[in-house]
Formats: structure tokens, sequence, C-alpha cells
């Protein structure tokens, strides 16, 4: 429960068609398996008590009888059990019989719920036992407790605020308007389905489409139970589908035979979501009533996948489709800023280092876009007192083989020059020293682009944005930064998928491509040492790979240091030990605040992605903001 996760399951016990003692058996026995595996929440399938197919036997007062005493039966065996479950039974109430979910917990009904929406097509004939669930009478007794009746109960759990549960019976969520709809907008963060969806060729994809598409449009958890095999056959097969949604993510699933799907729920995550979106509009919650119930507070083991590199999809298909798709929008930014301002040129400083590869290859692929010729790229090298052979000769030949126009431009005499100037020794490496240097190459950048009538192509990218990692009016500056949006760990997937689409065409543009990835990353601002790179940037600021999954979790999600921490040690611990993880993000929480204003005031760059800090956009803060919060309670973890 600690950090908003809260352990979860959607179960299918096995059954026998109307025998209520045996079925009653089954699902206690599921309910201890859950408990074991430290599940807080269980959904069991629709009418699992009696079996979904019972036919007219549901108007048999021996089923009803048989079915109460199986659930009194299943609470006196749970009672124990600090386990929240839905049940599903036929309960009868004034003369009308409902298809309900009892919600239980620790031996006491909290409320029962009945099912809204009742199917009479096809296979279906529901409407022939039971009546629809709607708003009445409150109280109902039950199993000798007075409990609530309605389709408008929501489960609040007072130990876990964020933790807010909402239930709705199969057809429910087939229907134009679902109660889940309601539910989560009066506060319910998970939705509980209680289901019996037969099995038909295609329909466990549409099951799944449903599923995942209505946790993202309730930014909600979602638990789908279903009824499994051991149903009646006699006009269809039920193949207990489960499934564990959240907020458009299908975190689990099982399908065939009897048992759990297990995952975690990140109840915190979701109400950040909700609190962030404007169009998540909410009702009063005095349609609804609350029944508060209490978990012990306790740590969720997770179990759930998180990716190291959240930016950078794991598959590589999913890969390769989302590299395509970002220069794609990319390059469109491009294209439209090189109409509009009727740019003669496009004047990229090319470093031979990775950010400035991405940037000239997004460019060339905007130039084709306007049927231009890539002679129309001035292509940049100026290389300094740090510049290798290997980066220098890169750049060269990157410029040549994508046909750009390449100027080399010394910038050493001029630094010399502006050093002296200002008083600055050459044997004192520091800030000036570096700064100095990207500064002037800025400004052989601005100055080429008024001289060829065109604009400067910005290479910094989103991970640099982050941790301040620009010198300020040096490369910070741009007439439109084209990398902006894209983070490091993914930039370097980008120039490999291109280097591997270009593997055909051009051999020797794929070779100069691969001979990057492999170089170093670095701003190159101190002198060479034996012709080698003496400056590499993840020695001093760390590791990229770190810094990425901070920045998503800490900017798309608002989690806060403790939980990112927890996160990165769960994603990246076999990787680095936890000294390593806390040092590296003390330092980008710090680097976060006080690099702000260098934000503050970023030239134009397109979105390509959940996570961007440009001022005009997604993230607008303070330059003067501190950052003592935050980093206190990093502290704590020590």
């Amino acid at each position: 429960m600690r950090d908003g996760f809260i352990k979860v399951a959607a179960g299918t016990p096995r059954v026998r068609v109307a025998d209520c003692r045996y079925n009653a058996e089954q699902i206690f026995e599921l309910m201890r398996e859950a408990d074991k595996q430290g599940v807080r929440v269980l959904c069991l399938p629709e009418l699992c008590v009696t079996g979904y197919t019972c036919g007219d036997l549901f108007l048999q007062d021996t089923l009803l009888w048989g079915a109460e005493e199986g659930l009194s039966t299943i609470l006196q065996a749970t009672k124990s059990l600090d386990l929240l479950t839905a049940v599903g039974l036929p309960v009868q109430f004034k003369n009308k019989l409902y298809n309900c979910a009892a919600v239980i917990h620790k031996g006491e009904i909290l409320g029962v719920v009945p099912k809204t929406y009742l199917p009479n097509y096809g296979e279906f004939y529901e409407q022939r036992w039971f009546a629809a669930g709607r708003p009445m009478d409150r109280m109902l007794e039950l199993c000798g407790q007075e409990v609530c009746f309605g389709p408008d109960l929501r489960f609040t759990c007072e130990t876990m605020p964020n933790l807010s549960v909402g239930v709705e019976i199969c057809a429910d969520l087939w229907a134009p308007k679902q109660p889940s709809q309601d539910l989560a907008l009066a506060g319910a963060t998970v939705i509980l389905n209680l289901s019996a969806s037969n099995e038909l060729v295609g329909k466990a994809d549409y099951r799944r489409q449903l599923i995942a598409s209505q946790s993202a449009r309730l930014v909600c958890g979602y638990l789908y139970a279903c009824c499994g095999e051991e149903e009646s056959t006699t006009d269809g097969v039920f193949a207990g589908h489960d499934m564990i949604a959240e907020n458009g993510a299908l975190l689990a699933q099982r399908r065939f035979g009897s048992g759990l799907a297990v995952s975690e729920l990140d109840v915190d995550r979701l109400v950040y979501e909700r609190r962030r979106m404007s169009t998540f509009q909410t009702t009063p919650e005095d349609k609804f009533i609350s029944v508060p119930f209490s978990l012990k507070p306790a740590t969720t083991a997770l179990t759930r996948h998180i990716e190291a590199m959240p930016f950078v999809p794991e598959n590589a298909a999913d890969r390769k489709e989302r590299c395509e798709e970002i220069l794609l929008i990319a390059a469109l930014g491009l294209k439209k800023r090189l109409e509009h301002t009727h740019a003669k040129t496009a004047v990229v400083g090319l470093s031979g280092g990775l950010d400035s590869t991405l940037a000239i290859l997004i460019t060339a692929l905007a130039m084709g876009m306007l049927d231009r010729p890539a002679s129309d790229i001035i292509a940049v090298t100026m290389p300094c007192f740090g510049t290798t052979d290997r980066t220098r000769d890169n750049a060269v030949e990157l410029a040549q083989r994508l046909g750009a126009t390449l100027k080399r431009i010394d910038i050493g005499e001029a630094v010399q020059v502006h050093f002296r100037d200002i008083g600055q020794p050459m044997d004192k490496h520091d800030v000036t020293f570096e700064n100095g240097q990207a500064r002037e190459r800025t400004q052989v950048l601005m100055d080429v682009a008024n001289q060829t009538g065109g604009m400067v192509i910005g290479t910094g990218d989103l991970s640099e944005l982050a941790l301040g990692w620009a010198t300020y009016n040096g490369d910070h500056m741009s007439m439109y930064g084209v990398n902006a949006g894209i983070p490091k760990t993914l930039v370097r997937y980008l120039v490999s998928f291109m280097a591997g689409d270009k593997g055909e065409e051009d051999p020797r543009l794929s070779a100069v491509l691969e001979d990057i990835l492999d170089t170093p990353v670095s701003p190159e601002l101190l002198p060479a040492v034996d012709g080698r790179i003496s400056q590499k940037t993840e020695d001093l600021v760390g590791p990229y790979e770190l810094h990425d999954f901070f920045l998503y979790y800490i900017i798309r999600w608002g989690f806060p240091p403790r939980k990112v921490f927890r996160l990165a040690q769960q994603a990246l611990g076999d990787r680095y030990d936890r000294p390593t993880i806390l040092k590296w993000l003390k330092n980008f929480y710090h680097r976060f605040f006080t690099q702000q204003f260098k934000r503050s005031c970023l030239p134009d760059g397109p979105k390509v992605g959940s996570v961007t800090l440009s001022p005009r956009s997604d993230w607008r803060m303070p330059s003067d903001a501190a950052a003592a919060l935050w980093l206190a309670e990093l502290e704590e973890l020590a």
C-alpha cells in the first residue's frame, strides 16, 4: 500500500452449476490463495456462487437459499482475511430477483450491487429471471446482516484514501452509458467487473480492447473476472478470461482454467492524472453512498514490470514504429517552420556527436518533404581545443554522405582573442573556458544563418534541458530546436534506427552513424588527451538512463522522490547499487531546480512525446523555486 501501490487480482474459481456448497468452498480457497499472495482487492465472476448458467433454476427457492448459505460459508471461512472481495450471486429483494455483487471484507458484507443492464439477446436471457438494478430503498437483510443495496455504492478505504472501489457487472460495461462512468467521476479509482462473457471467435481481442480503453477513459484501475469452463456448455463455452488494466495498459491477464491474474495498481498515479486533466470533470459525491472499510497498512511487493527505459519501447517492432513516428513529427515541425520563415538554408552545428547527428538527419528529412536539395543544409563543423580527429572526421563524412553544404570554421583563434580580451588564462579550464567556446560556436552559427538567409537548427535534447546541461545563450539557443522533446536514451535509438534504415541504400552513411553511436557523449570543451575525448558527460552529470528514468516519473507522473527512488531500484537495481541511484537522483533534483532559468526562455521546438519542458506548453515553473522539500525527502533515505 505504500507509495500508492495495492496488490489486486481477478480470479476464476472452479464451479459446479447449481452446487452452491461446492462453489463456496472453491471461492474461499481462491480467496485464501489470493491473501497468501498479498492481494488486498479481489474480483470474482458473475453469479459464481451458483454458476452463471443455471437458467430457470434461478427462480427456485432452493437455489436462492443455497446461494445465501454459500455466501454465509464464505464469510465465516474468510473473516480473518484482510481482503476486499466482490462475489457474484442472485439476491432476492422486495419480490424481485437481482444479479448482484456482494462486496465483503473480514466476514462483513459491506454492500450489495445489482446489475444495471440485463442482456436479453442472442444467447442471453437475463430479463427472464432478473430485474434491473436502480437506486431504491437502501437496506437489505442478507446472511443475517443489514447491508446497503443499490448500484450507486462506492467503497472507500480509510487507511488508503486514494483507493475507492466501484462495481459494475458484465454487460454494464458493454452498454452505451456505463455505471463505471459515474462511479469514476464520483471518485472511484478502481472498478470491479464481475462477468460471464462466453467465448466466440475474436471476442477475446475485443474484450481486451474494451477493458483497456475503459480504464484509459476513466483513468482508473479495472479488474475484470469472468466465469470459466466448468459452466454449462449446453449452448456455449466460457473461458475464465481475467484481466487487470490501468489507465489504458493491460497489466495482467489469464484465460482458460481456474486461478488468479495478479498485479499491482498504482492509485496515487491515477489520482495525479485525474488532478492534472482539466477534462476529468468530477460529479458530486452525494449521488453515491460511500461505504468505508479499512485495510491494514503494509508495503506492497511489486511484481508489475517497470521498464528501465520508459521512453524506449522494449519490443523491437514497437520501437521501430516509435522511431518512425518521432522522426516524422519532428521533421514535419521543422518543415512548417522552414516554409513559414522562407528560410533559404538550415544551419546545423555538426560536432560528430549524437545530438547534432540526429538534428541533421531530421533536417534532411524536412528538406526532402519540401522537395529541396540537401545542399540547402549548411553543416558547420567548428573544431576547437577539445575536438578529436574521430568526431571531426565523422562530422565531415556525415555531411558529405547527406549531401549537405559543409563549412569548416576553426574557432580556436577567435576564442583565444576573446579570452585575452576578458583576461581568461588559457590554462584555467573552468566554466568560462568551456562556455566561451560554446557561445562562440553559437555566434558563428547565427552569423552564418544571416549570411545565407537561413535559420539555426538547435541540437540540444530533452535530457540536457532537464539537467541544464547547456551553455546559456550558447548551445542553449537556436531558431528551432528539433530535439527539444526527445530524451537522450531515445536519441540513441533514433540514430541507430536511421543507421539500419540507410544500411542498404548507403553503407558508408550507415557506417559513420554506427561509429557516432560508439563515441562517448561529450561536449569536447576540454583539451583532448592523447587524441582522445577527455570530458565524458555521464562521468560529470551521471548516467542518462538514470536521468531519463527520473525525468519520466517526476515530470510525467508527479511521483515524489521516495517513490521515484523505489521504482529506480526495481527497474535498474541490477545495473546500479542503491548509493549510486540515490546520488544521481539528488543530483537530478538539484540541477532540475537550479537550471529552470534556461528552460524559461527556450526556442520553439516540436513536442513528440508525453513529456516536454517547453515553458509555453507542458512545464511552467518559477526559476527561483526551492528544491528543499524534495531533497529533504531524499536525505531521509540516505
